[in-house]
């Protein structure tokens, strides 16, 4: 294991002679959850399709987790190196039940811990209800995302990003939310959490926060970076 989950360098990527990414340089060590905010427009959502693999964009730099580069890599590679994302808006899988999804990711992993897991994060989020019913289909904002965040603990990925899981929530499940991602922190992973709002970090303790601005990582620091751009909004 390295010293860092998520290591980028230099990263641009565009969409055909659209530049969208300018040069990020971001570090998400082991052990950490770090917020990266930004006004619309800013390239949070591209950097998000860059590192998960989307092939619309043309990427150049370096985008490590745990040391393996992803960039070039397929979809399905850079999961299998330990890369998760939760979504803004999670899929809907009819006719999958989530205690099928669950003997899935027990069936295609190697890893033994896999079962216990999910029995562990069945329990501590309450998720008995669900398990039998299909995936994300007729449930609520924060039941959808508490789904996502019983997935990430049972994939146990070293790097989860989380994009914007506080969009469409109530004040509420806002805080159900953050109470989730922290109780999900592990010396063996790195949390990004993608957002526009502040309000999550009332209740998420963020070990950094970054600011993006124009494709690039414009400014970083500690809660207070937060509250500033609450208060005065972001300038560019």
């Amino acid at each position: 294991m390295t010293e860092n989950a998520l290591q980028i360098e230099g990263l641009t990527a565009g969409l055909g002679d659209l530049p969208i990414l300018n040069g990020i340089d971001l570090v998400v060590p082991f052990g950490d959850v770090h917020a990266l905010m930004g006004p619309n427009g800013s390239g949070k959502s591209t950097l998000v399709h860059v590192l998960t693999g989307h092939d619309d964009y043309d990427a150049e730099g370096s985008a490590l987790v745990d040391g393996t580069e992803l960039i070039g890599l397929s979809v399905e590679e850079r999961a299998q190196a330990g890369l998760f994302q939760a979504f803004q808006y999670p899929v809907s899988l009819p006719g999958i039940s989530l205690a099928a999804l669950t003997n899935e990711m027990e069936d295609v992993s190697d890893d033994s811990d896999v079962e216990e897991r999910a029995e562990a994060a069945e329990e501590q989020l309450q998720m008995q209800p669900f398990m039998d019913r299909y995936v994300n289909v007729g449930l609520s904002g924060g039941e959808k995302k508490r789904s996502e965040m019983y997935q990430l603990a049972v994939a146990a990925p070293k790097v989860a990003i989380l994009d914007e899981i506080d969009s469409g929530l109530d004040v509420d499940a806002v805080k159900a939310v953050a109470e989730m991602v922290e109780s999900l922190r592990s010396p063996k992973r790195g949390v990004l959490v993608i957002t526009h709002y502040s309000r999550i970090l009332r209740h998420l303790t963020a070990d950094r926060v970054h600011v993006m601005v124009d494709g690039r990582i414009v400014e970083s620091g500690g809660r207070e970076v937060a509250e500033r751009l609450e208060a005065e909004g972001y300038k560019q």
